[in-house]
């Protein structure tokens, strides 16, 4: 009992106390509360007003500024809000099992990949530390609760002779072009639909695409998509600044959907497996790495934050690692 009063103490005093006051009083609160003998009283506490909403607005304002996009915010907003529905609690109450019990009953429910589970685990630690650096809580329930194993499976790329199919399939100037792009540069499909004609520098074989976080960067691409797409270009008739708009007239931005699908369209008639834009930029990073390209360029040209997401699309080949041994270790 001594202990419950303790942390209710705590949790009533977070909003008016740093971290080093609270650890303070916690320290005096044990130190005394063992001296007694401490009952519950059998009536109900008073309720209180919930911060959950005004405190889960602050985050999502913080992470806005941080630059994150508004799909982000979305995703991040949703997860929050179901994990506070599933457990009832404020936030400033949630323990380390009430998350456990939650995303394990989530998981049941649900049924959903391990894969899924690790990144609400990843988005509710962002939300905690968050709190934490706030001074909202004295330490975040999330640091004991370990990242979720996952099997690593070997993403698949596509071959020479998978792109060449592709190419060789394309009825549309446009279509030809994209896939070219695609396969030079690397990029995201959502940094593809983005790229108006003026983003697209021939003489230099490059573009300026915007990335995640709004950030911007330069992509570059080989002699053959340069050509195809000054075919491409050329073939237009319309006054639409984007670099790739609908075969058919208004001829609109093209969309990331629109993109997908046809892409499905030329792989099912090809009857070539899962092809989709995010293939050709891990299939890019493979052919890097395999090539010698230091990992650290290849981040830069896929535009990572961080150089282990690098490293997961980039699959080095058995047959580079038997060289490599010969080479390097005899």
């Amino acid at each position: 009992m001594q202990h419950d009063l303790t942390q209710e103490v705590l949790l009533e005093m977070l909003p008016y106390l740093n971290n080093e006051q609270s650890r303070r009083l916690q320290t005096v609160l044990e130190r005394v509360t063992v001296r007694y003998e401490i009952s519950a009283a059998k009536r109900p506490a008073p309720p209180s007003d919930s911060l959950n909403e005004p405190i889960v607005t602050r985050f999502i304002q913080a992470k806005r500024v941080e630059g994150c996009s508004e799909k982000t915010l979305t995703y991040y907003s949703k997860t929050i809000e179901a994990m506070l529905a599933g457990t009832g609690k404020e936030i400033i109450r949630i323990t380390t099992e009430d998350l456990r019990g939650y995303l394990t009953n989530y998981q049941e429910r649900r049924q959903i990949s391990r894969v899924s589970v690790d990144n609400m685990r990843r988005i509710l630690s962002s939300f905690f530390s968050w709190l934490e650096d706030e001074d909202y809580i004295l330490k975040s329930p999330v640091r004991r609760i370990r990242k979720v194993k996952t099997a690593e499976s070997v993403k698949e790329t596509y071959t020479d002779e998978a792109l060449e199919k592709m190419r060789d399939s394309c009825a549309e100037l446009r279509d030809l072009a994209m896939i070219d792009l695609l396969a030079s540069t690397g990029m995201r499909v959502g940094e593809l639909v983005l790229l108006n004609r003026a983003d697209i520098n021939f003489s230099e074989r490059e573009c300026v695409v915007l990335g995640k976080g709004n950030k911007q960067r330069p992509a570059y691409f080989d002699a053959r998509a340069k050509l195809h797409l000054q075919d491409y270009l050329a073939s237009r008739t319309d006054a639409n600044e984007a670099l790739f708009v609908t075969l058919r007239s208004p001829h609109t931005r093209l969309t990331i959907s629109g993109v997908e699908v046809r892409l499905r369209e030329i792989g099912k008639k090809l009857g070539l497996e899962k092809v989709h834009p995010h293939k050709f930029r891990r299939t890019l990073a493979t052919v890097a790495i395999d090539k010698g390209m230091p990992i650290e360029q290849l981040q830069q040209l896929l535009g990572h934050k961080r150089i282990d997401t690098t490293l997961h699309y980039a699959m080095v080949k058995q047959s580079n690692v038997k060289t490599a041994h010969r080479k390097f270790i005899g």
